[in-house]
């Protein structure tokens, strides 16, 4: 069975930055253990990185979330935690807004079996992730894991739960 696993915008900035939130560090220890289980299993692993310039908050989503973040060169951009040294060696796409269409692109036509998805946040980049990879690989069956992804928004992160079953997600 082809396995992928995406680690999505796990930065610093998500955590315990500018746009962190209570809880948010408790998943370092669940994701590391997911990472180990793919390593061992000899699965792909990739991470994103949530990436934005200086000119951010002139973007359509500055304008709407206007918080810099994120900003290559600082700290928060940095991956958080445990996490860090065991994505260090692995595929990266850093993106400017909450989907990557690279990561889908790279995604079309591995014919992977099973991707899952983890990170923050749930409710925004992690949904957004979790449909770029159903679009990139449609008969492979998509899982977003919630011990290792969260948000800020409780609310939210409910209703984009109901949203990826919808969408025949697993959410484990």
């Amino acid at each position: 069975m082809r396995k992928l696993l995406v680690v999505v915008d796990y930065q610093v900035d998500f955590v315990n930055g500018s746009l962190g939130f209570p809880g948010a560090e408790n998943l370092d220890e669940n994701i590391c253990s997911l990472i180990r289980e793919f390593e061992s299993e000899k699965q792909d692993i990739v991470y994103t990185l949530d990436t934005h310039s200086s000119e951010y908050l002139v973007t359509e989503e500055g304008k709407h979330l206007p918080i810099a973040h994120c900003v290559p060169g600082t700290s928060g951009y940095e991956i958080y935690g445990h996490t860090k040294e065991l994505l260090k060696d692995k595929t990266c796409f850093a993106k400017p807004t909450f989907p990557s269409l690279e990561l889908g692109n790279w995604i079309n036509g591995k014919n992977y079996d099973e991707i899952t998805v983890v990170g923050l946040d749930l409710s925004i980049c992690v949904l957004s992730n979790a449909v770029i990879a159903k679009a990139a690989c449609p008969n492979a069956h998509i899982i977003v894991d919630t011990s290792c992804s969260s948000g800020g928004d409780k609310e939210a992160n409910e209703i984009a739960i109901k949203a990826l079953k919808r969408i025949q997600v697993e959410i484990r």
